[in-house]
């Protein structure tokens, strides 16, 4: 088959998936629904081609950053490459073509410190845009439909807007994932969780090992720097208000000589996941590490691949204006609900694990196939006659 022809087959067997009650590998409570999900990654295996450009300098494209808090961008780029099975050397056979940019590494040589002056780095991405599209023949093709980024830079979508096509078609994979600023399109962007990454070399090292629901005494927890216009609200009802609420700005030194900052997300129930400057916050996948529920505090926020997973089953989203009640909100969830939450997250881990050499379901491939869906809806599929 053509791709275009194989994406409208994939739509069809997707909608028309059978229906399957339990499977080894898939935790059925976390997605929304499972048939359509296994069915539609089954055909992602069996089908997916992706071209991946080789132009562009580095450090900026083909220069993957495997650490920090901007690590999951590199980490797709890395995996993304090295890919056998998905790699495509025939552009004409591609379903998807891959922009291997970084974010990060564009901030980090073209931003002038305290400039406040993104048009730089938008222009550079328009320019390599530009050459491609009269490179090649793919771009003007589809205008871009069928092409993909991968940014968890918080300044990412910011540095597509300077080109029209580029902003408004392609399939972006952001961290910051907010709907409210017009640049991100939900059902075609996909939101990319924000992981931190603190040895390349053992991206797993120090992840997991999550306490018993008996010995989560603390109720909810929050420490990081207060930036953003959410978490100075949050510290001004609960930092030293309810000794049930572990609130604080930076962990303070006195506090952590007794419990560390990954004790204290082992020791309670509910991590509180505010946004900073952006929606984003590598909280929550650092929440679902140590199991304890993510009560994520972010209006507008599309949340990492929620096109396929169920959000509700393991997570709490508490909109902004009721920070104030956050507490009774918390005690307001039954035990028997909690206890679901609590069990759903440690079902989550796998599915936002890296891993030197992919595995499946694991982060690589529930990136790759949330890129791959929604291309697959954006297809339209002629009516019979």
């Amino acid at each position: 088959m053509s791709p275009d022809d194989a994406l409208k087959y994939a739509r069809k067997e997707i909608e028309n998936a059978p229906q399957i009650k339990e499977d080894p590998d898939l935790y059925s409570p976390l997605f929304k629904n499972v048939s359509s999900f296994k069915r539609s990654y089954e055909l992602m295996e069996r089908i997916l081609k992706v071209y991946i450009y080789r132009d562009g300098k580095r450090p900026i494209f083909h220069t993957p950053e495997l650490s920090g808090i901007y690590a999951s961008e590199g980490w797709f780029m890395k995996l993304m490459e090295e890919n056998r099975r998905f790699v495509t050397q025939e552009p004409q056979k591609a379903h998807l073509f891959y922009l291997p940019y970084s974010s990060r590494r564009l901030q980090t040589a073209l931003y002038v410190p305290d400039s406040h002056d993104l048009n730089p780095l938008s222009i550079y991405l328009r320019d390599y845009v530009n050459w491609i599209a009269g490179k090649y023949p793919f771009w003007n093709r589809t205008r871009g439909t069928d092409h993909f980024l991968v940014a968890c830079h918080d300044w990412g979508p910011y540095t597509t807007t300077a080109h029209e096509e580029l902003c408004e078609n392609t399939i972006k994979a952001l961290c910051n994932a907010d709907t409210s600023e017009g640049i991100f399109i939900k059902g075609r962007d996909v939101s990319l969780p924000e992981t931190i990454i603190r040895n390349p070399k053992k991206p797993l090292r120090y992840i997991g090992s999550g306490r018993l629901v008996s010995q989560r005494y603390i109720l909810a927890f929050f420490a990081g720097n207060i930036h953003g216009r959410v978490r100075p609200v949050l510290l001004k009802y609960w930092d030293g208000k309810d000794p049930d609420m572990h609130i604080y700005g930076p962990l303070p030194a006195r506090v952590s000589r007794r419990m560390t900052y990954i004790q204290h997300m082992k020791s309670s129930k509910y991590c509180i996941c505010p946004m900073g400057y952006e929606v984003n916050s590598p909280r929550i996948v650092e929440a679902i590490y140590y199991e304890c529920v993510p009560v994520i505090i972010a209006d507008n926020f599309v949340l990492p691949f929620e096109e396929v997973l169920d959000w509700s089953a393991f997570s709490v989203v508490v909109p902004e204006k009721d920070i104030p009640n956050l507490k009774r909100i918390l005690l307001g969830i039954p035990l028997r609900r909690y206890l679901k939450m609590h069990t759903c997250v440690k079902m989550l881990q796998k599915h936002f694990l890296w891993h030197p050499r992919p595995v499946k379901y694991d982060l690589f491939y529930m990136i790759l196939h949330s890129i791959w869906f929604n291309r697959i809806n954006q297809v339209q599929i002629e009516k019979e006659q």
